[in-house]
This record gives structure tokens, C-alpha cells and sequence, in this order.
């Protein structure tokens, strides 16, 4: 749930119903826009990306170095993939060497509400998962 969604139960409401008539992806998976969104939103580095830029434009070098361990052939790509989805722009300086600065977009802010929910779900939920993640492997080591 977002903020919005919080303490406001007839939203919670609407979202549930809404998400119990959704009837599952069309045959031709390519004409799922759910299916469509969640492959992009889904990939490892797309979410980490997004909350870096949420505050400020960055450069490449300071976004490579928020994110952490992701290498400059997967920042280039999932980048270009966001700029691609209009989730994120890209902005080159006439300097020499010419610089380049990603910004949030418009579509890309409007993604962080959700994206912050699950992120509040999953902190606040690891250590459950960790624990069932245990368990069921000390059940199949049995």
C-alpha cells in the first residue's frame, strides 16, 4: 500500500477488488501491459536505480557507486532501458569530457510510491522470510 493507501480502508478496498477482477494475462503474453511493466520493474538493478535518482540527477560514476556492485556494461544497459521506458532522462553536457546527468522523469517519480511500499514490506518482512527460508532448508536437508 502507499501513503495514500494507508489508513484510508476504502482504498484498500478498491485496490483489492480491483486486484481479485483482474482476470491474468491475456494468450499473446506480449499484450500484457502488467506482464509488459513488471519485466522491466522486476530486473535486479531497475528498482536500486530508481530510489538513487529519486532525490537528485545524478551522473554515471555517482550512481555507480550508490548502487554498488553493478558493473558499467549492466548500469549502461538498464539505463538505456529506463530512458528507453520514459522512467528516466538523460541529459549530456557540452564539457570536455562531455558529462552526462540521469534524472527521474515525470512516469519514473510516479513509480516510487509503489516501489516504496515494497520496499517498507520487505524490511519490515525479512526477517520472517529468513526464517521460513531456514526452515525449509533444514527440511530438505533432512
Amino acid at each position: 500500500m502507499t501513503r495514500l493507501h494507508a489508513g484510508n480502508p476504502d482504498a484498500v478496498r478498491a485496490m483489492l477488488e480491483s486486484m481479485a477482477a483482474w482476470t491474468g494475462a491475456p494468450e499473446d503474453e506480449a499484450q500484457c501491459p502488467v506482464r509488459d511493466v513488471l519485466d522491466r520493474v522486476a530486473q535486479k538493478w531497475t528498482l536500486l536505480i530508481l530510489v538513487a535518482l529519486e532525490p537528485a540527477p545524478k551522473r554515471f560514476s555517482q550512481l555507480q557507486r550508490q548502487v554498488g556492485d553493478i558493473s558499467k556494461r549492466m548500469l549502461t544497459q538498464t539505463l538505456r532501458q529506463l530512458e528507453r521506458d520514459g522512467m528516466v532522462s538523460r541529459q549530456v553536457f557540452p564539457t570536455k569530457p562531455p558529462s552526462v546527468e540521469y534524472a527521474l522523469t515525470e512516469l519514473g517519480r510516479s513509480s516510487l510510491a509503489p516501489i516504496g511500499a515494497l520496499l517498507v514490506w520487505a524490511d519490515s518482512h525479512h526477517g520472517e522470510i529468513t526464517a521460513a527460508r531456514a526452515s525449509f532448508d533444514a527440511g530438505e536437508a533432512a
